[in-house]
């Protein structure tokens, strides 16, 4: 495969606008800083690993693709500053986000629908912006065929919700309570924590006060991994459910040998469908064997950035108007199998796994 050319300085590309007849820059908008920088290196290797088998089959619009690298590491705002400043120059055409939802939402503010935006994570529902496309998981098929699993197979009644202080966390946990309260579970302690400022012993002496039999983990990223290490090395046997854990993170962790650490995502690097098979040797006969590990966050950004193009084929323009009315039915194929445009959102598969040392052990799929 051809190499995929990443402009790592927001500034040069600002400076330097793509010729009109050269290749499309599309910004990719990822941590590579901050809670959740670990993401970083496989998300962009999946995302050059789209562009590339992208430009050998002609590209966005007959155009090839490049990527223009943006920190989304860092303050929401600092962000979509940047972002609606490369857009306002001519300098970027479309974006893909690979990010938390506050970036997310102060991007979709300053950017106004000038191009094309496709957010690839978990999210917690409610987006209708126009240019606005979504491929994460969201709390009604994310979060409560998980939860129900563990109140009926592991008897988990009484519930800690624990998570960092952004929209995400705060949605899941207002629907987590319904949710329990369905089930017939209830919630009994909730705590928020800014990024980067975790320290669990609070957190664990919360869960131990409560009498909490089980643990909804909305945390991200190192604090996530900070507060599972803990969490392991604790007498607390509760079992933990994530919303956010990969493979990166499970191996931040460190491994998990106690049985109870339960993560819900729509795709992990194991499952053994004919499209996930195929979209790992992929990624393996690009990056070889030790690259970084494929995980939900990467191979998400992979379908982000067809997504991208494939929106843009059907409608015949990068023009958000153009593409909103075009978009439902549109279809592509990644690593968590055929995945189809419905409202500018896109239902993927969920699945439950728990950890096994560095590995998941995948329970099932929703």
């Amino acid at each position: 495969m051809d190499e995929v050319r990443v402009i790592t300085d927001p500034l040069e590309a600002r400076l330097l606008p793509p010729d009109p007849g050269g290749p499309v820059r599309v910004a990719l908008a990822v941590p590579t800083s901050g809670t959740l920088g670990m993401m970083a290196p496989a998300v962009l290797n999946c995302a050059r690993l789209a562009v590339a088998e992208l430009n050998t089959t002609g590209g966005l619009l007959g155009r090839p693709m490049e990527l223009v690298l943006l920190d989304a590491g860092r303050p929401p705002q600092a962000v979509a500053t940047d972002l609606a400043d490369l857009a306002g120059a001519g300098a970027i055409a479309a974006v893909v986000g690979t990010h938390a939802s506050d970036v997310r939402v102060a991007a979709v503010r300053a950017l106004n629908g000038r191009v094309p935006y496709v957010f690839t994570p978990p999210y917690e529902g409610g987006e209708r912006s126009p240019g606005v496309y979504l491929l994460g998981e969201t709390p009604a098929t994310q979060l409560r065929p998980a939860m129900d699993w563990l109140v009926r197979h592991r008897r988990a009644r009484r519930w800690a919700l624990i998570g960092n202080d952004y929209v995400w966390p705060r949605m899941l946990h207002h629907a987590a309570v319904a949710y329990l309260r369905a089930a017939g579970a209830q919630v009994v302690a909730a705590r928020y924590v800014p990024f980067g400022a975790l320290d669990p012993a609070p957190l664990l002496d919360l869960v131990h006060r409560r009498r909490a039999d089980a643990v909804l983990l909305t945390l991200v990223g190192s604090d996530l991994a900070a507060f599972n290490r803990a969490y392991a090395a604790s007498p607390l046997r509760a079992p933990r459910l994530c919303a956010a854990l990969e493979e990166n993170g499970l191996l931040a962790t460190g491994g998990d040998a106690t049985g109870e650490l339960y993560a819900t995502m729509g795709y992990f690097g194991n499952v053994a469908t004919d499209a996930g098979l195929a979209f790992v040797e992929r990624y393996t006969h690009r990056y070889g064997w030790q690259a970084p590990v494929l995980n939900g966050h990467a191979e998400a950004c992979y379908d982000g950035v067809r997504l991208l193009a494939a929106l843009a084929s059907r409608a015949g323009s990068l023009h958000p108007a153009a593409m909103d009315a075009t978009a439902d039915g549109t279809t592509i194929t990644g690593g968590r199998g055929t995945l189809t445009v419905r409202g500018r959102h896109v239902d993927p598969p969920v699945y439950l796994a728990r950890a096994d040392g560095l590995d998941f052990d995948v329970l099932g799929a929703f």
